[in-house]
């Protein structure tokens, strides 16, 4: 718990290049979330928003959104880059928000840090009936070739979250939850796909010895793929999204 809760952590020291080079979520899996709700949705909290990948997503569909994270450098990036979005301190185990005021919660490559049980009871306080909770994360397309080598090379000594590892348990107040996944896209450079791979957790803890190491590693092995030294390309993800609603 410790491990996971220092990784957790890790990204408000690089919260500018978090928003920079993490991928967005596919509309049509904030859609599919969504769309678990039994009511009209016009009111959606970003839970452990980051710095507002996913808000900026749900305000592009016309929702108010409040976004709730909290570590403090990534709600500063969030509020610079989504000026006027309601943003708060808070976690999903203590949402700072009263009883039944939102109709879909939404949590963005979050979920899989939370505890679980907890989170879910805290989510159903604050959801309307028939309100939803929805988790999205995107992954690397482990089916392009290409891609698997990449993601042989980038290995470190702490381990991957991989998305089976990705656990959206079932729970006594919502409805049983269902799975799916769609195709996505991040527009990427050799540079600026090392610098993704740069935002995550796992190479964050590492010492810099070993991130310089893996960082090189990455990059000589885009140069050297016909896919992707060239200049630009699409990084190819699948982003898995688990959607439920709340019981009656």
């Amino acid at each position: 718990m410790a491990d996971d809760l220092h990784r957790a952590r890790s990204f408000g020291a690089r919260a500018a290049e978090y928003a920079e080079h993490r991928p967005d979520y596919p509309a049509e899996g904030v859609c599919w979330a969504l769309a678990a709700a039994t009511r009209d949705v016009r009111q959606v909290l970003d839970l452990a928003a980051g710095t507002g990948k996913l808000t900026g997503g749900l305000l592009a569909l016309g929702l108010e959104v409040t976004a709730v994270e909290p570590d403090g450098g990534m709600r500063v990036e969030l509020a610079r880059r989504l000026p006027g979005v309601d943003v708060r301190a808070g976690t999903a185990e203590e949402i700072p928000l009263p009883a039944g005021s939102v109709d879909a919660v939404l949590v963005g490559q979050a979920f899989h840090w939370f505890d679980a049980d907890a989170a879910l009871t805290e989510i159903a306080r604050v959801l309307r009936p028939g309100g939803a909770v929805g988790a999205l994360w995107n992954a690397e397309d482990r089916n392009a070739e290409w891609v698997a080598g990449l993601l042989e090379v980038s290995g470190t000594s702490v381990s991957n979250v991989e998305p089976d590892d990705l656990l959206f348990p079932a729970h006594p107040l919502f409805a049983p939850p269902e799975e799916t996944a769609f195709r996505h896209t991040h527009r990427r450079t050799v540079g600026s796909l090392g610098e993704t791979f740069a935002t995550h957790s796992r190479m964050l803890v590492i010492d810099d010895t070993e991130r310089a190491a893996v960082l090189g590693r990455i990059r000589d092995y885009l140069a050297a793929r016909q896919e992707t030294a060239g200049g630009e390309f699409d990084m190819p993800l699948v982003t898995k999204v688990v959607r439920a609603t709340l019981g009656s």
